[in-house]
């Protein structure tokens, strides 16, 4: 079954290809067409979810061409006299310093998204947005835990894993107002909704940030540092909450049928496909946390017994 997963969810490049632009196609034609077969739209819907996670694990065969164009980069006239300024040369060389100005950015777009989805509730008087707004709050208050722990010492090892079992109850806790909300949107049968363009350009949003999280939670786990990967897991729940949202607004907008139950049913798979993945994510950084913080003494002492 291991084996068949792992060959499932990562095709071989050319399949990658042909199955993505099929996916992503299919799902398009539907609001394009404007198609009311419900079985086409069902299957749509399911091509396109496997296609992003195609996608984003086909991202792998690009790994080569991607190390030689940042080799280049590093490499040039450009990049070699700016890092004659220490703080230049320590973002490309230090991976902590580098998280700690990645949080900083991170936590100032996610003001900005609160502030959008706090105006967008004001303006539209929709509850949906005010609530997401707060959980986003809450995230942006996780981000601001982590970025004031974020220079701790990579042998302090204990600290960090408190940070990131902090990190994973409140994610545990978190996701049960997230539940909430997708029960009242599915409940209602209401959701999101973006006005004019505004749609496209958080869907870009969206499959960005989910893309670049995912890479980063990867990328993360050969610095064996707890902080660190509390601060891309948090990346990944918030795209992953974003992702939910644009469901929402893209069923409210392009779902012209009136077909209410397709739309409960779309909500409720990729509302409860999101909080799975939160409630999972944060067990496993609890077990692993406490399991570690048991070690006491032994994790400063050995490195290893972080893994």
């Amino acid at each position: 079954m291991k084996k068949f997963l792992r060959n499932f969810f990562n095709p071989p490049p050319i399949p990658t290809v042909i199955l993505a632009i099929v996916g992503f196609g299919a799902v398009l034609a539907v609001p394009i067409f404007k198609i009311d077969n419900q079985a086409y739209r069902y299957t749509a819907y399911l091509l396109s979810a496997y296609a992003l996670v195609i996608t984003v694990t086909g991202l792998r065969y690009l790994k080569p061409a991607i190390s030689r164009l940042k080799r280049r980069i590093a490499e040039s006239k450009t990049v070699k006299k700016l890092r004659t300024r220490a703080e230049i040369d320590r973002y490309f060389s230090d991976p902590h310093f580098r998280t700690r100005v990645s949080l900083f950015a991170a936590l100032a777009i996610n003001l900005c998204y609160i502030i959008l989805k706090l105006s967008a509730g004001i303006i539209y008087r929709s509850a949906w947005f005010c609530a997401l707004a707060v959980y986003y709050i809450l995230l942006a208050a996780m981000r601001l835990v982590i970025v004031k722990y974020s220079d701790s010492p990579q042998e302090n090892l204990i600290a960090q894993f408190r940070i990131y079992r902090l990190c994973g109850i409140m994610l545990l806790v978190m996701n049960q107002a997230l539940a909430g909300i997708v029960i009242f949107i599915v409940y209602r049968n209401q959701g999101f909704s973006y006005s004019g363009n505004l749609i496209y350009a958080m869907a870009f949003y969206s499959f960005y940030a989910v893309i670049t999280a995912a890479i980063s939670v990867v990328k993360t786990r050969k610095h064996n540092s707890p902080v660190m990967s509390a601060a891309k897991a948090v990346a990944l729940v918030a795209a992953m909450v974003s992702i939910l949202s644009l469901t929402t607004a893209m069923l409210s907008r392009f779902d012209e049928s009136g077909d209410t139950e397709f739309r409960r049913i779309m909500t409720a798979s990729v509302g409860g496909g999101v909080c799975t993945i939160v409630t999972v994510m944060a067990v496993y950084m609890i077990v692993r946390a406490q399991r570690n913080l048991r070690q006491g003494a032994g994790i400063g002492k050995n490195t290893d017994a972080a893994t």
